[in-house]
């Protein structure tokens, strides 16, 4: 069995989708291929993939409570090509989004399961995401946590000439099951519709978020998208930018 996993965001680095796509992974048997969809150059390559797959996941971020324009044109191309070669893939959906319910993809959910009753597809369903920036963070916490971990191991043996630190260890042990924890929502979907991707059975819409209680998720969120807004330009860049006016 072959499985097409589409990482559908326009990021070109450090995107959720990326994350929860290489956790998908984990959990699908059979072979597996992996795809970027961000521009019109990418279609003919992804759908060439399509001749032999049993399966398509989609994996991609909510802009709008919809889908990102430009993978709108991609899906108007699959729907023709997979016509024209009797093609029936089963499609999956992977949504995430920066708020915190994981039920504000459902309108992106329900544009691939009309999509897929449109163009003759099996929809699969999907799991939804609530906080998936803030998810995706972890995982450059836990490289940072195994960075702390060697380093540590690293002054232990220099300083003690023992390259076991028990306190080192302690800590690193309790930070990986925190963000583990943050995760088990996304991680126990993920898991289940692994499952039925490499059976090829219907999984259904199922949706889940990070695992933090909301005013906590808000205070942080608020602060991540100021600190990044300011290092992108984005906060002082309209105020500050001379102002053009056009007559007419």
């Amino acid at each position: 069995m072959k499985t097409v996993f589409i990482n559908c965001s326009p990021k070109k680095r450090f995107c959720a989708s990326a994350y929860f796509l290489s956790l998908q992974r984990l959990f699908v048997g059979g072979e597996k291929v992996s795809e970027r969809l961000r521009t019109p150059a990418d279609h003919a390559r992804i759908l060439e993939q399509l001749h032999d797959a049993q399966a398509v996941v989609f994996c991609l971020p909510l802009y709008v409570d919809g889908i990102p324009s430009h993978v709108l044109p991609f899906l108007e191309k699959m729907e023709a090509f997979c016509r024209e070669n009797s093609l029936a893939p089963s499609v999956y959906c992977i949504a995430n989004n920066g708020f915190i319910e994981g039920r504000q993809n459902e309108p992106l959910m329900q544009v691939f399961e009309n999509f897929c009753a449109r163009a003759g597809l099996t929809w699969g369903g999907g799991v939804g995401v609530g906080g998936g920036v803030m998810l995706n963070v972890t995982r450059i916490l836990f490289v940072v946590q195994i960075g702390l971990l060697a380093l540590n191991t690293v002054l232990s043996l220099v300083n003690t000439g023992n390259w076991f630190s028990r306190d080192a260890w302690v800590n690193f042990g309790q930070n990986a099951l925190l963000l583990i924890f943050f995760n088990l929502g996304a991680l126990l979907y993920l898991s289940q519709m692994g499952g039925a991707i490499t059976k090829r059975t219907f999984f259904g819409k199922k949706y889940t978020r990070i695992l933090v209680p909301s005013f906590i998720f808000i205070l942080f969120a608020d602060i991540f998208f100021v600190i990044v807004s300011a290092f992108q330009g984005g906060l002082f860049r309209g105020w500050l930018a001379r102002k053009t006016y056009q007559e007419g």
